[in-house]
C-alpha cells in the first residue's frame, strides 16, 4: 500500500520545525551571556513542543528500509537538539548555570551535524546551510542540486577526529569544489573544546563563498599556551595535507580561532616561521610579551582581523583594545571589531565580512 502522502506529512510536520530550532538555538548560543540565560530560556521555550510534535509524528510514520538511513539522521537530530532545548530550560537551575547553557548548545552542534547529510535530499535543509543573503542564490543552488553525493574529497570529512581523540582535524570541502584554487580557513575551538564542533561555525559561510575550513583539534585539553608548543607544528602537518589533496591560494591562508584558540593564533601565527598568511581571533587574551617575543618583520603588515566583545566575562574587552594597541604599533594591519552584544561566544556573523577582508 502507497504511503507517500503519511511520510510526506511526516517530514513536513519534523523537518521545518527542527530547522527553526537549530537555527534558535543557534541564536542563544550566540548570545548566550551569564546574565541573560533565563531571558534566553523564555525565547527558545515555544519552539520546543512543535519540535516534539514534529518528532512523535516522524517516528510514528511507517517508513520503508530503503529509506532508515534518512529516517536515523532527522530523527537523531530532533532527539539532540530536543535534548539541548531541556538542558538549556534547566540551566538557570543549576549551581553553574553559564556551563551548564554552554553543554547545552553542544547538543544543538550535535543536532546540526546530524541534519546535514539531509541537505542532499532535501532543498529546504541544503537552502538552511548557506548564509541568508545566498538562499536565493540560483546559480549556487543550481550547482548544489547537481552535485553526486558520492564524489570522493568534498563535504564534511574527519581525519582521526572522533570526539573522543585528540590531535585530529575534521574539514570541509565544499560539494561543489571541482579543482580551483580556493582560500582556506584554519578555525581553532576554545578551550576543552573540539575541532569537530567547530567546524561547524563555518559550515554555511565556506559553502556559500567556496573556502575549505579545516577544523583542528588541540593535542591536549587546550592548546599550547604554557609550556612546550606541541600543536604548531600539527598545524603544519594539516596544512600541508591540504595542500597535498586541494589547489589552494597560499596567498589566502587565515589562522583563525576562538577563546584559547584565538590565544594560539596569536602563539603560532606570530612565529616567522608561521605559513598561515592572515590571523583573525576572536575573544582571546593577549600579553604585550607576545609582541615583543614576535618576529619583527614578521608583525610588518601582517593582516589581523581582531574581534571581541564588549560583554566578554572571561577576558574584558580592554584585553582587545591592549591587543590592537601593541599589534598595531608593531606594524600589523589590525581590523578591529567591537561588537557590542557579544559575550564569550564565537560571532558567527562575522564570518561573511572575514572572508572578505581575506580575499579582498
Amino acid at each position: 500500500m502507497d504511503n507517500t502522502d503519511e511520510l510526506l506529512e511526516a517530514t513536513t510536520a519534523l523537518i521545518p520545525p527542527l530547522l527553526t530550532g537549530i537555527e534558535v538555538m543557534g541564536h542563544a548560543a550566540r548570545h548566550l551571556h551569564p546574565p541573560n540565560i533565563a531571558q534566553l530560556a523564555q525565547e527558545i521555550l515555544p519552539y520546543r513542543e512543535p519540535v516534539k510534535q514534529g518528532l512523535a509524528q516522524f517516528i510514528a510514520a511507517a517508513w520503508p528500509e530503503h529509506l532508515a538511513g534518512f529516517v536515523q539522521q532527522a530523527t537523531n537530530s530532533g532527539e539532540l537538539l530536543m535534548r539541548g532545548f531541556d538542558e538549556f530550560l534547566s540551566a538557570q537551575n543549576q549551581s553553574n548555570a553559564a556551563m551548564a547553557a554552554y553543554r547545552a548548545v553542544g547538543f544543538n552542534t550535535r543536532a546540526t551535524e546530524s541534519i546535514y547529510p539531509l541537505s542532499a535530499m532535501l532543498p529546504p535543509v541544503s537552502r538552511y546551510f548557506l548564509l541568508p543573503e545566498c538562499r536565493d542564490d540560483e546559480d549556487l543552488l543550481a550547482r548544489l542540486a547537481q552535485v553526486d553525493p558520492q564524489q570522493p574529497n568534498v563535504g564534511v570529512m574527519h581525519i582521526s577526529n572522533a570526539a573522543d581523540e585528540r590531535g585530529g582535524f575534521s574539514l570541509y570541502v565544499p560539494e561543489y569544489y571541482a579543482g580551483e584554487t580556493v582560500p582556506v580557513v584554519f578555525a581553532l575551538h576554545g578551550g576543552s573544546g573540539h575541532g569537530r564542533s567547530f567546524l561547524w561555525s563555518w559550515i554555511k559561510a565556506a559553502r556559500s563563498r567556496n573556502v575549505i575550513i579545516v577544523s583542528p583539534t588541540s593535542k591536549e585539553g587546550t592548546w599550547s599556551l604554557m609550556g612546550p608548543d606541541i600543536d604548531t607544528e600539527n598545524l603544519q602537518a594539516m596544512l600541508a595535507y591540504v595542500q597535498a589533496h586541494w589547489a589552494i591560494d597560499t596567498g589566502k591562508v587565515l589562522l583563525s580561532g576562538m577563546s584559547d584558540g584565538g590565544t594560539f593564533s596569536y602563539v603560532s601565527g606570530l612565529q616567522s616561521t608561521s605559513p598561515f598568511t592572515h590571523l583573525a581571533p576572536s575573544s582571546a587574551s593577549f600579553h604585550p610579551m607576545l609582541v615583543e617575543v614576535a618576529d619583527a618583520q614578521r608583525l610588518q603588515g601582517l593582516p589581523i582581523y581582531l574581534m571581541h566583545g564588549a560583554l566578554d566575562w572571561m577576558f574584558p574587552i580592554e584585553v582587545a583594545r591592549t591587543a590592537r594597541q601593541a599589534l598595531s604599533g608593531a606594524g600589523a594591519a589590525v581590523e578591529y571589531r567591537e561588537i557590542d552584544d557579544l559575550s564569550h561566544t564565537y560571532p558567527v556573523e562575522e564570518n561573511p565580512r572575514i572572508l572578505d577582508w581575506l580575499t579582498s
